[in-house]
Order: C-alpha cells, then structure tokens, then sequence
C-alpha cells in the first residue's frame, strides 16, 4: 500500500475487512462478502455494546439512518442515489459501501458533458476487431458491465453531470438488468448477476444542468446526505482526516487544538455570512464545505512542513484559507477583507489568543494577492 499514491477502501482497510469477514455469522445477501449489520460497522465504527473482540475505526461522519438506508437499498434490487452539496461526504460513503460489500470500489464511472453510453456499456478494441472480428474478446466492458458480469457494485460519480443520453442508457441497464450486444450474433447479452446495484453521486447545486428525468428516479432511493452543522461532529471529521494526512506524507506535525478551534469557528463565521447574503455576489464562490476546510488545513500543514519551521500557526493558517477561498478577485477579496476587520479583529481584542495572529496573516494573503 505504501507505493500507492491514494489506495482505495479495500486495500487500506483489508486488514479490518478480513477480520470482519471472519467473525460475521449474521446472513449475507446475494454474494455479499459481510453481512448488513458489519458493513454498517466497518463504515461508523464499533462500539463496546457490539461485543467485538477489537475496535473498528469510523470512518465516515453523519447519521446511522443515511448508512442503513443506504445499505438497505443495496440489499433489494434499486440503485441508491446519494445526493448532497460539494464536501459532504458521497463519495466516500459510496466508496466504503462498495469496499465492505463486495471488496472492490473501483468500478466507476465519472459522470461529465462528455460521457458517452459507451462509458457505462461497452467499447471495442480496434486491433483485435480488425485482427479476428468483433467477439466477447475483443469487447471493453465498462465498469458498469464488469460490475453486473460479477456481481458487484457498480458506482456512477456526478450523475447529473452526464447528458440525458448517458442517463437513458442508465433506466434499461436498472430496470432489466442485463445490456444487449447487438454487434455479436452469439453470446450477445451480458445479465447481471446477484449482487450487482449501482450508487450514484449528485450534487445538489447542479440542479438544472442535467436534471434526472422521473423514469430514472424511479429506479433509485434517494439518500440525502446533509451539510454538516454540528460543531463536534465537524471536528471529529477534520481530525480524521488530517491525522491520515499526517501518515501518509510521514509528517510529524502537531496540529493545536486551539487551531483547529479557529478553522472550526472561521467557516461558521463565513457560512453563516454566506447565509444573510441578499445576493451571490456577496457571498463566497467556494461552498464552505468540510471538504473545503480539510483542504486549507492540509495546504497549511504542508506549507509549515516544508517551508515553516515544522510547526502550524494561525498565520500559515489565515494564509492558506485566503489563498483557498479567494478564487474571485476582487469580489472573495473583498468579503473575506470584511470577515477580518468585521468579525476577525474585535474577536481578537476580546478573546486574544490566536485570533491576533490570524488577523495579520490574512491581511498579509490579501495584501499580496490584491
């Protein structure tokens, strides 16, 4: 694992998923490798009233009804659409289910504007097409085929993203579960065997680009999966993260905890702002998501490893925020240099600790971006 620049769910965790495998007497759907109850554990952790004999690490932060329903979908024979804004954690829970069900979470689709159904049916190799003709060996099968072929779960990223065309393929492959080869005079229709669903991804601000039409809705039990707001839990995610940050550059770094206190308390600030705006252009283009906010503590740990002196401070820090939310110029500018003096400096004065120096390496970001 050590020679992989990010290894999926199954290979990072296969040491807890063969342990689980293991231990799970409890009766498994289709040729799922745990059962519902594990794959709900190995995704939120174990807990002492679980009676296991060690500690399963959560691993994804939110509600247990959205992982039981999501399970639950997996179990009958619908999709499962997770639905959300930017950062909230999809893909990963995505990512987890696919990794505890059937130990492979690689068979995905990204959904763009230039998707084609190829992506989620087949292709050809054109050699071996001009070689020996067009036969099952010469055939590409999508992610999504190899997915029914096995058994599997197949995931399909950023679904609203893809044109009504890609979509319409999608309804057959749901609704009769097998894909049609009419190229082929033999052997010409893959079924899809037990096991074999899809999750997709939607993120809720693309409304309008490509609307799901209601045939395809249909085929799917929505989860949606909400911003998270809790303080604590948001915490709890951040940390998380960072400390698998930490392992995987081998940084030894120490993160403060009044630090991430005032990263915690900067998004709410900037969210809750972003809330009374009267009009997008007094809002931020970023999104404020948890996503977001791992993204400009990991810029600001790897900033003070390789250029600070191998300790954070809340000036890397107000340098990193700016430097990650400030993607219009002059507008991001402009509101965040209002968050700073508005809010930023008074706290400063009343509550002192690292808020002075926070204060001053923003203004220093937005000084030398302006």
């Amino acid at each position: 694992m050590s020679d992989l620049l990010r290894a999926p769910a199954e290979i990072k965790y296969a040491e807890e998923l063969d342990w689980l495998e293991s231990v799970d007497d409890n009766p498994k759907p289709f040729s799922w490798r745990l059962s519902p109850k594990m794959v709900r554990l190995f995704v939120l952790g174990s807990e002492r009233s679980d009676g296991l004999d060690r500690e399963i690490s959560q691993k994804w932060f939110g509600d247990r009804s959205f992982v039981e329903r999501a399970i639950v979908t997996l179990a009958s024979d619908r999709g499962l659409l997770l639905i959300g804004d930017p950062g909230t954690g999809k893909s990963w829970l995505a990512e987890l289910l696919s990794a505890a069900i059937c130990r492979n979470s690689t068979l995905v689709v990204q959904g763009t504007a230039g998707t084609t159904e190829d992506h989620i049916k087949y292709s050809w190799n054109v050699s071996m097409v001009i070689a020996k003709g067009q036969s099952r060996e010469s055939m590409i099968p999508s992610p999504i085929m190899t997915a029914m072929e096995s058994g599997a779960i197949g995931r399909f990223e950023e679904l609203t993203r893809s044109t009504s065309d890609v979509q319409d393929a999608l309804i057959s492959i749901l609704s009769e579960k097998y894909i049609s080869v009419p190229e082929l005079d033999s052997d010409s229709i893959v079924f899809a065997k037990p096991g074999f669903s899809v999750i997709a991804t939607a993120n809720s601000r693309d409304r309008g680009v490509n609307d799901l039409s209601s045939a395809l809705k249909r085929r799917f039990n929505f989860v949606r999966i909400p911003v998270v707001t809790n303080k604590k839990s948001e915490a709890e995610i951040v940390r998380f993260r960072t400390e698998e940050l930490l392992r995987r550059h081998q940084i030894e770094l120490d993160v403060p905890p009044t630090l991430l206190d005032v990263l915690l308390r900067s998004f709410a600030d900037l969210r809750a702002s972003a809330a009374a705006a009267g009009s997008d252009d007094e809002k931020l283009e970023s999104a404020l998501s948890t996503a977001e906010q791992i993204g400009v503590l990991e810029d600001a740990i790897l900033h003070s490893n390789f250029f600070g002196a191998r300790s954070l401070t809340a000036h890397t820090l107000a340098s990193s925020l700016v430097g990650s939310l400030a993607r219009r110029a002059p507008e991001d500018l402009a509101i965040l240099n209002k968050y700073l003096h508005g809010v930023v400096e008074p706290r400063g004065k009343e509550e002192g600790g690292s808020w002075p120096e926070f204060l001053e390496g923003g203004r220093d970001a937005i000084a030398t971006l302006s």
